[in-house]
């Protein structure tokens, strides 16, 4: 692990063997996790394997998940706030831990296209966000005392993330060079209009199209530029391109289509979600 990946509907990239990490840092966070000392060797062990695309070692207090990741489990906002920029492996494309004060980062993912069937382009890395406060405050009540593995295989708390009015945003990392702001729009068109569709019978289109108008012309993404998607109070979509407020839409349905793309059940990349889901269960464990 605002997707936001800019929403293509292609195929899914192949599934590649996930780089090892050192094995002297993670054979020493194993074992030192079945031990009293086990909390302080996970996060060294952590710490040295900082791969954004894998789950990291969870939870030594009660629960090592067989899986590193992508987040070191950071415990608290200060912490996050002095880490480095974690990096998308693949792409380089590099995401603070935490961006608008309170929101840290849960997971980050990489959009690919599909040309012809014969080759994958990287189109965007991108993070997904959620304010940790939010989160405690309307989501612990009804997860807080659940184990990390139950809440990996609830499909009720990514619903319960989408639906509430929780500060949530997809940052999305342009990769692609030649991508144009006449792709984003298209390509949104497709992606937020079928799930527009999915979420509502009744017509959203002019709904979908005060959101497409936003990515004008005039606006460049070169390799680099970054789009906010961000759902602030009220469920209201706020985006962003380079640090610039290109517009704001309320509607709860619109960023439930949005977030959709990157967090629900049909995800453009699985694996960021399940990392987002991972990460997301360690907020609650607090």
């Amino acid at each position: 692990m605002v997707s936001l990946r800019f929403p293509f509907s292609f195929s899914q990239p192949p599934k590649h063997p996930l780089p090892r990490s050192a094995p002297s840092a993670l054979s020493f966070a194993i074992a030192a996790a079945s031990v009293a000392a086990g909390a302080a060797a996970v996060s060294v062990g952590i710490a040295a394997s900082r791969d954004p695309r894998r789950p990291f070692l969870e939870n030594a207090l009660g629960f090592l998940v067989s899986r590193s990741s992508s987040l070191p489990l950071l415990g608290s906002l200060s912490l996050a706030e002095n880490s480095p920029p974690l990096v998308e492996s693949k792409t380089g494309a590099s995401f603070p831990p935490v961006i608008n004060g309170s929101r840290q980062l849960l997971g980050v993912g990489l959009r690919r296209k599909s040309v012809l069937g014969l080759k994958n382009i990287d189109v965007y890395a991108f993070g997904v966000y959620a304010d940790d406060k939010d989160v405690s405050k309307l989501l612990k009540n009804k997860y807080g005392k659940l184990s990390i593995s139950e809440l990996k295989e609830s499909k009720e708390v990514s619903e319960d993330l989408m639906e509430s009015d929780i500060c949530l945003t997809v940052r999305l990392q342009i990769v692609y060079g030649k991508l144009s702001i006449k792709s984003v729009r298209s390509a949104f068109e497709e992606s937020v209009g079928n799930r527009l569709k999915k979420f509502s019978a009744e017509d959203n289109r002019e709904l979908l199209q005060r959101f497409t108008s936003q990515f004008k012309d005039e606006y460049k993404i070169p390799r680099g530029s970054v789009i906010d998607l961000s759902r602030d109070r009220g469920h209201v979509l706020r985006t962003t391109i380079d640090g610039k407020e290109v517009g704001s839409i309320e509607s709860k349905l619109l960023c439930r289509s949005i977030l959709d793309l990157y967090i629900g059940e049909d995800p453009f990349d699985r694996q960021a979600r399940e990392d987002v889901k991972l990460n997301l269960a360690s907020l609650l464990q607090e």
